[in-house]
């Protein structure tokens, strides 16, 4: 369930002037641009983007980003990019540049659907020129590089059907390829955990604690280390429980010394209209206090303001 919903009859060019009125002059009224922005949904955000322009003249993006600064802006811009553009721009920023965000590329191809994974390479090829997989094979290496391009690929099976013997098969696979043998025949856990559907995976999960006697995540976490240890262990946890999953990146976001915006911006504007809610109740559960007070105990100022409106409330 969604924490942003829209509103039911707006008025785009009344926005648009309110919006105009918010920034126009001496000062800016950061209050007010929450308020009208956070009430509507991304496809009405788009409509008044165009109003903006067709009305005043002016692109809104460069007006908010002249008016606005830091997290609080970069929360702004990414609420104002149509969902599939989000991800593009997310993915080349993980990869752009001296380093690589590779929990940034992980999240992003881990959970999202194989029509969303389609949109993305659709666009990010658009945007920029080139494909995503040219970027992801020359941004990473050896086996995490080849789970990114599985995973880019968007071909996951999405049947429900489990066939009981090719899960068998596939749970005797996976202790072979790991906790039974010297050394890890990580192409094995590739190919069961990026193709197979939910459903089978699921069962699959459930016949390899009783071979292996520990959990698969275990078994991830003993047999591979580093990124792709952390690819596979994000694949896992997205198909039992993606708002869960959402939630622990979340909690890590921002637990400890410094909070890593990046992450805690993208979930919480790229989840705001699916799933918040669930991620809240996990993270409720699974951590004892709420996303709310996490948020608020973290953050300050606009920021502050705009991440609560997207968390949506207190539990």
């Amino acid at each position: 369930m969604a924490t942003i919903k829209g509103v039911s009859s707006f008025s785009a060019e009344q926005e648009a002037q309110a919006l105009r009125k918010a920034m126009k002059g001496f000062g800016t009224d950061e209050d007010a641009i929450i308020e009208i922005l956070t009430k509507l949904n991304v496809s009405q955000r788009q409509q008044v983007l165009i109003t903006y322009k067709s009305s005043i003249g002016r692109d809104l993006i460069d007006d908010l980003k002249s008016e606005l600064s830091g997290n609080f802006e970069r929360v702004i811009v990414g609420m104002m990019t149509p969902t599939t553009m989000y991800d593009v721009h997310e993915l080349r920023r993980a990869m752009k540049g001296g380093g690589t965000d590779e929990g940034c590329l992980i999240e992003i191809l881990a959970s999202r659907t194989n029509e969303e994974i389609r949109r993305i390479n659709e666009n990010y090829k658009l945007q920029y020129g080139r494909t995503l997989e040219e970027d992801i094979v020359s941004d990473t290496s050896s086996m995490f590089r080849r789970v990114l391009v599985s995973l880019a690929t968007g071909n996951r099976d999405e049947g429900m059907y489990v066939d009981e013997a090719l899960a068998q098969q596939d749970a005797q696979c996976l202790y072979e390829a790991g906790e039974k043998k010297w050394g890890t025949d990580e192409v094995q856990f590739m190919a069961i955990l990026c193709t197979r559907n939910r459903c089978h995976l699921l069962r699959v999960f459930d016949l390899y604690r009783g071979i292996a006697d520990k959990d698969i995540t275990d078994s991830i976490k003993s047999e591979m280390s580093g990124d792709l240890e952390d690819a596979l262990l994000a694949v896992v946890k997205c198909l039992r429980n993606k708002p869960a999953y959402f939630a622990e990146r979340l909690y890590k976001s921002m637990k400890g010394l410094g909070t890593d915006d990046n992450t805690l911006i993208r979930v919480m504007v790229s989840r705001s209209e699916i799933d918040m809610l669930d991620i809240r109740r996990e993270f409720l559960t699974m951590y004892g206090k709420s996303l709310y007070s996490f948020i608020k105990g973290d953050c300050s100022g606009d920021y502050r303001k705009v991440l609560l409106r997207l968390c949506g409330g207190e539990d």
